[in-house]
């Protein structure tokens, strides 16, 4: 490849671009191919600093070339930079030159890129666990986040139908300015938060969040916050999080921050506040977003801690975190092996270790059981390092998996390196543990996940006298010192405070705490709270099988007599079932009997809380025969997000019997969860007719051959042009859809899909225009988050244009300079377009209209005189301000807020024939529908309405409910 460049690092990275400019590989391509951040591989391919050995690797993989070559320059490099870094160390020490003083803010930012850049990583390094911790550039994993798409109202018709967009983190969070981030235990939430605030930092963020740069994160872990007292102002920002330059904040900083905009505040952990505080909390939340609109927040939270909709009146977009992707779980073992490679001791562990990888990624592709326990970080991480310890055997179940890492973590690393008294104590496993279940108990019963130093001392000293083997090895401050220093639990993340490495530790040695106490009530009584599930279902695996069975008659027992909290304790019974280890089976009947009464599910909701509890609730899921049409959907959703062999046995017994006509869209979430070519063949292959095809990742288009002929398909994942037409017949396809189109350089391509239809394209970062459009005679077009001074010109040649949907920014003053046909019966507009409605009159054969911005007065009153006007879907909005609109008959209300106004919806809208209420993002959840009785023959749908009035005023079949209500009263 050349002679070497007198800088091994420059030539490096000019042999890096080569070989890509070769490849005609873009950075999102790359990206995708070598699972690497985009700030990782900016910086090899520039120069900026020396890749790591397995960045190299990856790229050279991705590349096709030979990683030699490569490796020598990056040693060569990492010479010269070591030379220069004591070159420079040396002239510091003889400067004389006093240096500049960088700014509080500069020194700010450089503490939260230091504080937050080590990641700590479960078992990477058992001997020294306080060398656990990965360098968050090499850790971060990019993970998948799912959105609910703005536009479809849940419970509609098909075109309406729920669905959800899966994007990278970096792409999901492209287009928020405040966000609530839903994710489960171990799941990568924190992580996240933790790469927004080094990445902003730095001044890193990638090209995706360039609207996010040049901001000052503030990192609030709601653990540390109200464990202090009330939620801090934003003066005590710094210093409620034990920030050490909180004493040199000038005055105003942080509100001057805010209110400029400038901020970016990163709230983790709402489900870690007790429940009878989240409420002072929202409160606190939405005072700082009064009085600091232009700040972006984003909050995290599991799924279960608080409502959908919870911050919604404050235009928060809900993003759930997905389970890693069986590609994401490859990169993460790899990651995880190099950074143990890293730590190892000799060469010969390190061999060790690449033939454990290599092991251990074939074990997680062929075992399905493995493949879905390692969905999180959490669970891979801890999966990896039993997997080392054990030297390739694994326990299969998740109470083992803990059980084991308890093990691991606590003594037998320490033994089997001959470490035997470190810290002058020594403790056996089982006084180890007892003292952990001491303090993870402490924290449950005290609702915090972090306490003071100066408590687990004296929780420590308190069982000292009946621990004399440890007592007479040291003091309690001895003995907790040695609990951090080596258990590999616990951690001090500041000098005053003690947490668990992870809440799952806690949750697990806390319940085992609460069965050794007999404390069947406390966990009953708790039971409906969201920080007690895990820690109930772990209980039951602890208990003996008496215990196990008395427990569980108990959560029966108080959902029979608790209406409020019946369907989530019967269900955490159900769950916990799949946790014993052995039940008596009256119990189990009685349990299941309780469980039955809740199925099937009848939501996507219903259907995700379902799976959550396991394989074990597939025993109790019905067929397709006898369900009800709103109940397909979720019967499918549920088996398919469970995963593995029996959930795939399930579905395909399922299909078996669903009549084509009835097909489940589910169908297409459930294809990522299998091998693709086997469920392209045996599941989706009968619907092919009445299914449209969703592809997410390359294994699935690569099954695209086995599906033919296809004439509506969606691309979710980023693939380029040569990649989306090779297995369809173009000819054949009518509706086309490309959400995540970073990779298109052109669409010419679009003109060989001559029975085109409707084409929806997103997030095309590389597009200016759709000139190449021009003359096609397609009927429907969606234009979604495109870049900024895209040209829409094109729109004006488009002669059989009649359904337009714009989300994105436009760049008119108002819609009379769109240039689109007249003949449109169809437009959808964002609430972000950022272009007023005026000229809309131009479209007089306008039957739809979709409008998520309150239109003004004037503006009303030019939508009122269109004359074919049937169809209308609002969401914000002021019905005061509307005149009336006779011609519409069919109307779609999304309110953002507890005033639906429907006393208004009769003399505006005095024909209509259908209303659509979505009430997901409307708090309080109470939906007063009386008004609505002065409409003759008007057909109701509420979506989400939790509590109705005025039900008794309408006829029987006049309602419709979704989710359908369980009890004849609703």
């Amino acid at each position: 490849m050349g002679d070497v460049h007198e800088d091994p690092l420059e030539e490096l990275a000019l042999r890096l671009r080569t070989l890509r400019a070769q490849r005609g590989l873009q950075m999102g391509g790359l990206q995708q191919r070598t699972r690497l951040g985009r700030t990782t591989l900016s910086q090899a391919l520039n120069g900026q600093v020396v890749p790591t050995e397995a960045t190299l690797v990856a790229l050279a993989k991705a590349l096709g070339a030979d990683v030699e070559p490569l490796l020598a320059l990056r040693e060569a490099a990492a010479r010269i930079q070591r030379v220069r870094s004591d070159f420079a160390g040396e002239g510091l020490r003889r400067s004389v030159r006093p240096p500049l003083q960088p700014s509080f803010e500069e020194r700010y930012l450089s503490y939260v890129a230091d504080r937050h850049s080590q990641l700590t990583v479960v078992g990477l390094d058992l001997s020294r666990p306080e060398r656990a911790c990965w360098p968050l550039d090499a850790a971060y994993l990019s993970l998948e986040l799912a959105e609910r798409p703005e536009g479809r109202s849940a419970g509609g018709d098909e075109a309406d139908r729920p669905s959800v967009v899966v994007k990278r983190a970096e792409n999901a969070l492209a287009n928020c300015r405040r966000v609530l981030l839903r994710g489960l235990a171990g799941s990568g939430k924190t992580t996240l938060l933790q790469w927004l605030a080094v990445a902003t930092a730095r001044d890193e963020l990638p090209e995706e969040l360039a609207d996010w740069r040049g901001r000052i994160p503030f990192v609030l872990p709601l653990r540390t916050l109200v464990r202090r007292g009330p939620l801090p102002e934003p003066h005590d920002f710094l210093s409620a999080v034990g920030t050490p330059l909180a004493a040199s904040q000038p005055a105003g900083w942080a509100d001057t921050v805010l209110a400029r905009g400038e901020a970016l505040v990163l709230v983790d952990g709402i489900d870690e506040v007790p429940q009878e505080h989240r409420g002072a909390t929202h409160d606190w939340l939405t005072r700082l977003l009064a009085a600091y609109r232009d700040a972006r927040f984003v909050v995290t939270t599991r799924p279960s801690a608080v409502p959908e909709g919870w911050l919604a009146s404050s235009h928060f977009t809900e993003l759930s975190v997905r389970p890693m992707s069986a590609a994401d779980t490859r990169v993460f073992v790899h990651r995880w092996h190099t950074a143990a490679r890293q730590n190892a001791a000799s060469n010969s562990e390190r061999s060790q270790l690449h033939d454990l990888e290599a092991a251990l990624q074939i074990t997680v592709r062929a075992q399905r059981d493995l493949a879905q326990l390692s969905s999180t970080p959490l669970m891979c991480a801890l999966i990896c390092a039993l997997h080392r310890d054990r030297r390739g055997h694994l326990p299969h179940s998740r109470m083992e998996l803990y059980e084991a890492a308890l093990s691991m973590l606590l003594v037998r690393r320490d033994l089997e390196r001959s470490i035997v008294v470190p810290e002058g104590i020594q403790l056996t496993e089982h006084q180890s543990v007892q003292l952990l279940q001491r303090l993870a108990y402490w924290l449950i019963r005290n609702r915090q996940t972090e306490m003071e130093r100066a408590t687990a001392m004296a929780l420590v000293d308190d069982a000292l006298p009946a621990m004399q083997a440890v007592a007479e090895q040291g003091t309690a401050d001895q003995v907790l010192a040695h609990l951090v220093g080596r258990s590999g639990l616990l951690r001090q993340p500041t000098t005053d405070t003690i947490d668990f490495v992870h809440r799952t530790f806690q949750d697990y040695l806390g319940a085992k705490a609460a069965i050794e106490a007999h404390d069947f009530p406390l966990l009953v009584n708790n039971a409906h709270d969201d920080q007690w599930e895990d820690v109930v279902r772990m209980a039951v695996a602890h208990a003996r099988p008496a215990e196990s069975a008395d427990l569980l008659r108990r959560l029966i027992e108080r959902g029979d007599a608790d209406n409020e909290h019946r369907p989530r304790l019967h269900l955490l019974a159900a769950a916990s079932l799949y946790y014993a280890t052995e039940i008596e089976p009256d119990v189990r009947r009685l349990v299941e009997q309780h469980a039955r009464a809740l199925m099937p599910p009848r939501s996507r909701e219903e259907a995700d809380t379902l799976a959550a509890l396991g394989p074990g609730i597939l025993d109790l899921l019905p067929g397709p025969c006898g369900l009800e049409s709103d109940e397909v959907d979720p019967v499918v959703r549920t088996a398919a997000a469970i995963g593995g062999d029996q959930a795939y046995a399930f579905l395909q017994h399922f299909v078996q019997d669903l009549p084509p006509s009835s097909v489940s869209y589910e169908l297409l979430e459930g294809w990522e969860q299998f091998d693709a070519d086997q469920y392209a063949r045996e599941i989706l292959l009968p619907f092919l007719e009445h299914l449209p095809i969703t592809v997410q990742t390359h294994d699935q288009r690569n099954a695209l051959r086995l599906l033919k002929p296809i004439t509506d398909i969606s691309f979710r994942g980023t693939f380029t042009e040569e990649e989306i037409i090779e297995h369809l017949s173009p000819g054949n396809i009518e509706r086309l859809q490309i959400y995540s189109g970073q990779l298109l350089q052109d669409l010419k391509f679009i003109r060989k899909f001559t029975a085109l239809k409707e084409l929806a394209l997103s997030e095309c970062t590389q597009l200016s225009h759709i000139d190449d459009l021009a003359g096609l005679p397609l009927p429907n077009l969606r234009l979604i988050q495109l870049p900024e001074n895209f040209s829409f010109t094109a729109l004006s040649s488009l002669p059989e244009l009649t359904e337009l949907a714009l989300y994105t920014r436009l760049p008119w003053e108002n819609l009379g300079e769109l240039p689109a046909s007249s003949k449109l019966v169809s437009l959808r507009l964002a609430g972000w377009i950022n272009t007023h409605l005026t000229g809309i009159s131009r479209w007089e054969q306008l039957q739809e209209l979709v409008i998520n911005t309150a239109p003004t007065p004037a503006e009303w009153r030019e939508i009122s005189t269109l004359p074919n006007l049937t169809r209308l879907y609002i969401s914000q909005y002021d019905l005061a301000q509307a005149p009336p609109l006779p011609g519409v008959t069919y109307l779609s209300l999304s309110p953002n807020d507890a005033d639906a106004q429907l006393e208004l919806v009769p003399d505006t809208f005095p024909n209509l024939e259908q209303v659509s209420i979505n009430c997901r993002l409307s708090l309080p959840d109470i939906t007063d529908i009386t008004p609505l009785n002065r409409i003759k023959k008007l057909q109701i749908l509420l979506s989400y309405a939790d509590s109705v009035v005025g039900l008794e005023e309408f006829a029987p079949g006049v309602v419709h409910r979704y989710p359908r209500p369980r009890t004849n009263s609703t």
